[in-house]
């Protein structure tokens, strides 16, 4: 039985260009389109994470339009896309959360654009998702990445994605979207020439 898969999209604690720790901003952007990315993708459930009330209550208001609001009737397959959107203030709710809903905590697998001791391959990562019935939480950084020492807290680091060239600094939109198709998507490789 395959594993149920959570996304979080993570605020804080969040490294800044500078190296400071902060929260960052919720973006509009990133709630509509990492929500169509993990709809087409089956996530069981997308959790903003963010500890400040007034960017969580920003959120709830996009969501409110979109969910019981004139966006929802106007475009339905936003609504649905966002029907998976919940807003928590901490990765520890997001983990709560998954465990009443499936009676284990979750297997939690962060991204970055740096290699850890704990880094997993996408193939380990997609066999154990494809064959385990435990949980995954994966989790997105914003801004320079997850704190450090709330990384070594988890149970994977995915390895990071690698362009053609030196520059390295996907939006998390991108990221998220390549990151769910290599981990969930048609297994493209797999197939003859011509797609057969």
């Amino acid at each position: 039985m395959a594993a149920r898969v959570y996304i979080g999209l993570v605020h804080y604690p969040i490294y800044n260009k500078n190296g400071a720790t902060v929260a960052t901003a919720i973006t509009n952007f990133d709630i509509h389109d990492i929500a169509r990315t993990a709809r087409t993708y089956d996530i069981a459930r997308y959790f903003v994470i963010h500890p400040h009330d007034s960017q969580a209550a920003l959120a709830r208001e996009v969501l409110a339009y979109w969910r019981e609001g004139y966006g929802g009737e106007y475009n339905p397959d936003r609504r649905e896309a966002l029907s998976i959107l919940a807003v928590v203030p901490d990765i520890a709710a997001a983990v709560a959360a998954i465990a009443a809903e499936c009676g284990q905590a979750p297997v939690i697998v962060t991204t970055d654009a740096r290699r850890f001791p704990n880094t997993i391959t996408y193939a380990a990562l997609r066999e154990r998702i494809a064959g385990d019935a435990a949980p995954c939480l994966l989790l997105f950084g914003t801004g320079w990445g997850i704190d450090k020492q709330v990384m070594a807290s988890f149970d994977h680091i995915l390895e990071p994605i690698w362009g053609r060239g030196e520059y390295n600094h996907l939006p998390v939109r991108a990221a998220a979207a390549i990151i769910l198709d290599r981990l969930l998507g048609d297994a493209w490789w797999h197939k003859g020439a011509g797609g057969e």
